[in-house]
């Protein structure tokens, strides 16, 4: 059982808030009564010098309650703690946190806020691990390396999209992203792409849906926003002062 011993009011309103979001039995008393029977966690504020013998303790800073039940369910899991972060690359990435083999948080966002996700999600986590697939190349290497300092494996995502049924649209994205934390992959720390004719072809086509008159910018302008240099905006603002080469 999980039992909130606070006199903290942030840590208790949060932790409890996330642990009936989540739909997780607890129970509540107050610091220094009798622990029920079958109690296995305890959480606390973290500046509470309280100590219950005999059962896990996790401390909670108010301002992260999530954090605090994250390792709760980890604990409670067997698991040790440990976050795997899998990324299902593309325009609007998939990005899924597991500890163990439960998912504690789905998101999809915009390729260039991936890694400030990331870290977020991570920023209080021991020895985390980040899976990416190995799609989407050139946004992939991208993400690859505003991650930075992480440890990153590059995974072979063939078959971890799912089928889709009636009212599921959207999901696939994020479900392939819990896949993909799963696999097992190589542990890289950049991936040097070098684009095909045809991602240049479709960084041009995407440049001249996003022109005003409808024009692409050139080879030499794809070729800097295929290696990340320039976002299609920056390379369209170039391409209308005609420096093109």
């Amino acid at each position: 059982m999980i039992v909130v011993a606070t006199a903290d009011f942030e840590v208790y309103h949060g932790v409890v808030g996330e642990l009936r979001d989540r739909g997780v039995d607890f129970t509540t008393i107050e610091p220094g009564e009798e622990l029920p029977d079958e109690t296995s966690v305890v959480v606390t504020a973290a500046d509470e010098s309280h100590e219950p013998a005999g059962v896990e303790v996790v401390r909670a800073d108010p301002a992260t309650p999530r954090a605090a039940v994250d390792e709760v369910v980890s604990l409670l899991r067997g698991n040790g703690g440990k976050l795997v972060v899998g990324i299902d690359p593309g325009d609007r990435p998939g990005i899924a946190v597991l500890s163990g083999e439960m998912v504690v948080a789905a998101f999809q966002v915009p390729a260039d806020q991936v890694a400030e996700a990331v870290h977020e999600e991570l920023a209080d986590a021991v020895d985390p691990l980040v899976r990416i697939g190995d799609g989407a190349r050139l946004l992939g290497a991208r993400i690859i390396d505003d991650l930075g300092d992480v440890t990153v494996e590059l995974v072979d995502e063939t078959g971890t999209t799912p089928h889709l049924g009636t009212g599921t649209r959207g999901m696939g994205d994020v479900l392939a992203a819990v896949n993909i934390a799963r696999i097992e992959g190589e542990e890289i720390e950049s991936r040097e792409i070098d684009p095909t004719a045809g991602e240049l072809k479709r960084i041009k086509e995407r440049s001249r849906e996003q022109s005003e008159t409808n024009r692409a910018i050139g080879e030499a302008l794809a070729r800097r926003v295929a290696d990340g240099q320039l976002t299609i905006e920056e390379a369209l603002t170039e391409h209308r002062d005609g420096d093109d080469e």
